[in-house]
């Protein structure tokens, strides 16, 4: 990404996709709705910006020295899944039921009306959600999973204005840390919890 700064991120996603499926077109059902799909959080520093992009339900958080953290988010994917979680959650994990719900759930991939990864299909990125602002306004940034992301969109634990408090004293293991804890209490399955803290944006 550094060496192609006149190409926005959004194509260079798109390039990567393409790159991938084509690897394995010729030993893969890519185009099946239950092949591998990922969400995708880019930050970018170029002359003097941040750029962004958000595509599936990653999220990315940018500090800002004199208001609130922007959160940028896709929030499709939890959107179309909230009509499904009942049935999910009816059904035995593991179970042909529970297969064929989450197939279901999973053909609304990179369809009109539904919600959109990074999969088989480039044309996905141009739906991705992007900005960019003057890194001199920012004072960090963080990408995180929907897993590590739980800790405010589903346990509560923290707002936006916390997570960061947090990272900047204490780092990411302390917001996995807490998920995790969080996760164990209400019996919930763990998920990938990964996050990205970046610091010191102006010596970039």
């Amino acid at each position: 990404m550094a060496g192609v700064r006149d190409r926005g991120l959004s194509a260079l996603l798109a390039e990567a996709t393409e790159q991938v499926t084509d690897d394995h077109r010729d030993t893969c059902d890519v185009a099946d709705p239950i092949s591998p799909s990922a969400t995708v959080a880019i930050l970018r520093l170029s002359d003097g910006l941040i750029e962004h992009l958000v595509l599936g339900d990653s999220v990315l958080v940018l500090g800002r020295a004199d208001g609130e953290p922007l959160v940028v988010s896709d929030p499709r994917e939890v959107i179309i899944s909230r009509s499904y979680r009942s049935a999910l959650k009816a059904a035995a994990e593991g179970s042909d039921e529970y297969r064929r719900v989450l197939r279901d759930l999973r053909a609304n991939r990179n369809q009109p009306g539904g919600f959109w990864v990074a999969k088989d299909d480039p044309r996905a990125a141009d739906e991705a959600i992007t900005g960019s602002c003057p890194i001199s306004e920012l004072t960090g940034a963080v990408l995180l999973s929907n897993g590590a992301s739980r800790i405010v969109d589903r346990f509560g634990l923290a707002d936006w204005p916390g997570v960061m408090a947090v990272l900047a004293s204490s780092g990411p293991a302390e917001i996995i840390r807490r998920v995790r804890q969080a996760e164990a209490r209400h019996a919930v399955a763990a998920d990938d919890a990964t996050i990205a803290y970046c610091t010191d944006l102006g010596e970039a």
